[in-house]
C-alpha cells in the first residue's frame, strides 16, 4: 500500500466506471484515506440524482462502511444562471437539502457546487448571469450553515459560465462576504490558457480546496504527467501563500483504459505527494 501525503485524497469520480462500494474499495486499497464524493449527474453516478431519504441512507451506509474520510460532496443543483419559477426554485432547494443531508451524514466539510451552466454564453447578459449565480450560491451557503457545512464553488471551470480567470474573478467579487469559497482545479485553469500561479495570486485567500488533474489548452481529460499543468509551480505558490487546505486527485481522464486507472492514480499520488 502506498503512503501519500495526508492532505491528498482521491475523488470517487476517478473511478466513476465502478459502482460506489467498488470505487471506495479501490481508493482505500491504493492507500488513500480521504475522498471527495462525486454526485454529478452525467459525470458520476455514485449518488443518485433523484435523492430521497432512502437513497441518502444507502449512499451514507456505503461511505461510512469504507472507513474513508470525506472532504467534500461534489454536487449539482442545476444551472445557477437559469431563471426559475417559484416551483422550480423550491425543487432546487429540496434537492440542495438532500445533498446537504448526505454531506452531513458522511462527515463532509463542504458541498461543492458549479459556477453556472455548461455553456460559456450567458442566458441574459454576463453581469445579470453572474449576479444570479452569486445569489444562488449565497442562498445555498445560508442554507448549508444550518447543517454546519460550507458551500464552495469550482470556479473557474473550463466548460461552464465562469470558464476563464477573468470571469472567475468577477464571480469571486460578487461572492465577497457570502462565506462561499473557491475550489481551484489545475486542469480547468490550464485548459483555459491560464497559469495556476496567477490563479493563486488572485484568489489565495478564497481557495478552500484543490483538484488535481492534468491538461493542455482546450483539453482537461489527461492523466497527471500527460499534459502541461504546472503542478510544481502552482503547488509552490499555494504553499508560499499559506494554503493549509486539502487536495484531491480528480482523474476523470480519457487517455487511459479503465483497467489502467488504479496504477495511474497511484503514480499520480506518488508524483504529487512530494510537491505538497
Amino acid at each position: 500500500m502506498a503512503i501519500f501525503q495526508s492532505r491528498l485524497g482521491c475523488s470517487s469520480i476517478s473511478f466513476r466506471h465502478q459502482d460506489l462500494p467498488t470505487a471506495l474499495t479501490t481508493i482505500r486499497g491504493l492507500g488513500f484515506e480521504e475522498i471527495d464524493l462525486g454526485a454529478l449527474p452525467g459525470v458520476c453516478d455514485h449518488v443518485p440524482y433523484v435523492l430521497d431519504s432512502q437513497s441518502v441512507h444507502a449512499v451514507a451506509t456505503d461511505v461510512l462502511a469504507s472507513g474513508l474520510r470525506v472532504r467534500t460532496v461534489n454536487g449539482d443543483i442545476g444551472d445557477l444562471n437559469q431563471q426559475l419559477t417559484d416551483a422550480e426554485q423550491q425543487s432546487r432547494m429540496d434537492h440542495l437539502d438532500m445533498l446537504l443531508t448526505l454531506t452531513d451524514a458522511i462527515g463532509g466539510r463542504a458541498l461543492v457546487l458549479p459556477c453556472g451552466a455548461i455553456d460559456h454564453n450567458p442566458v441574459r447578459s454576463l453581469d445579470e448571469d453572474l449576479d444570479l449565480v452569486a445569489s444562488q450560491l449565497s442562498a445555498a451557503a445560508q442554507r448549508a450553515d444550518a447543517f454546519g457545512i460550507e458551500v464552495w464553488t469550482e470556479s473557474l471551470h473550463f466548460f461552464r459560465l465562469c470558464y476563464n480567470i477573468e470571469r472567475a474573478e468577477q464571480l469571486s467579487q460578487r461572492l465577497a462576504g457570502s462565506g462561499v469559497r473557491l475550489v481551484m482545479d489545475f486542469s480547468h485553469i490550464t485548459a483555459s490558457g491560464s497559469d495556476p500561479r496567477d490563479y493563486v495570486d488572485r484568489f489565495a485567500d478564497q481557495i478552500a480546496h484543490v483538484h488535481l488533474r492534468d491538461a493542455v489548452p482546450g483539453n482537461i481529460h489527461l492523466s497527471v504527467g500527460n499534459g502541461s499543468a504546472d503542478f510544481a509551480g502552482g503547488l509552490r505558490a499555494l504553499a508560499e501563500a499559506g494554503y493549509t487546505g486539502h487536495f484531491a486527485l480528480e482523474l476523470e481522464t480519457r487517455d487511459i483504459s479503465n483497467d489502467e486507472r488504479p496504477e495511474a492514480t497511484a503514480r499520480a499520488g506518488a508524483f504529487i505527494t512530494p510537491l505538497i
